[in-house]
């Protein structure tokens, strides 16, 4: 099932995207069973939002082995390497990546999203993880790489408003895969030329693996999203093009890229 949240003349709802490129609206949220409300939307008269806003976004990095060696910062960690994004961060499909006043060394990061569902995940092991993932997402970690260098932690380098697209919806149950994402391709272009390519398999820590770990650390409330790490090919990107991240099973999410003064609908497509 997808799961999308879109704006249409009536305003914000969820739904449920089907074959036929039709959106099925909601009551209220997705979470626990699913109420239609009878209306239905052609996918082309409305517009995709990021298809959940999470409380937050917690990121891992370094989880590729070949992304840890073309940074050159040492090797693979031994327990996986956390960081937050802010949910100001997050966009939705369509939406433009902001490149900060400044700066000209924003790179994209393609990553697989999970995104946590109604029971949370709090101190959970990595059998039970399963049990708290609602389903998942694509998300873009777009990164300053130069702030990320001399301020040593990376707050700021990845907490830029925009600097966090996902979509463009929820996959509840990968195509033949049910719920295991575990050997899924990623791959992001950049104009249409391919910058990155790798699966779900290389990751030095899988996702049940990571949802457990982070549960030790801090409650997963329900709509929080886990980015599980970037593979090899990261670049820039500058204002004028076009960024396209690929996840297996999950479709593109797709984003433009523009210069800081250009006037954002940002948070309203959140």
């Amino acid at each position: 099932m997808r799961i999308v949240r879109f704006a249409s003349p009536s305003g914000m709802s969820f739904g449920v995207l089907d074959g036929d490129g039709q959106v099925a609206q909601i009551e209220g949220h997705p979470f626990g069973t699913i109420s239609f409300t009878g209306q239905r939307f052609a996918q082309a008269d409305v517009r995709l939002l990021s298809p959940i806003l999470p409380s937050k976004v917690v990121c891992v990095g370094k989880n590729y082995a070949a992304h840890v060696q073309e940074m050159k910062t040492g090797d693979a960690p031994e327990e996986p390497l956390l960081f937050l994004k802010p949910s100001t961060s997050v966009i939705g499909p369509g939406d433009a990546i902001r490149i900060p006043p400044g700066s000209t060394n924003v790179h994209h990061e393609a990553e697989l999203g999970v995104v946590i569902g109604a029971r949370g995940a709090r101190h959970v092991s990595p059998e039970q993880a399963a049990a708290s993932i609602f389903g998942y997402t694509i998300g873009n970690d777009v990164t300053e790489r130069d702030m990320q260098r001399s301020d040593g932690q990376w707050t700021r380098a990845k907490g830029f408003d925009s600097f966090c697209p996902l979509g463009p919806w929820i996959e509840t149950d990968l195509p033949g895969l049910g719920k295991d994402p575990a050997d899924l391709e990623v791959t992001c272009t950049v104009d249409g030329e391919l910058r990155q390519q790798g699966r779900t398999s290389q990751l030095l820590f899988d996702v049940p693996t990571l949802v457990s770990y982070i549960s030790q650390v801090m409650t997963l409330l329900p709509g929080d999203v886990v980015l599980t790490g970037t593979p090899s090919g990261v670049g820039p990107i500058r204002p004028g093009q076009r960024v396209e991240v690929t996840v297996e099973g999950l479709g593109t999410l797709a984003n433009t890229v523009s210069g800081a003064d250009t006037v954002s609908t940002a948070g309203g497509a959140r």
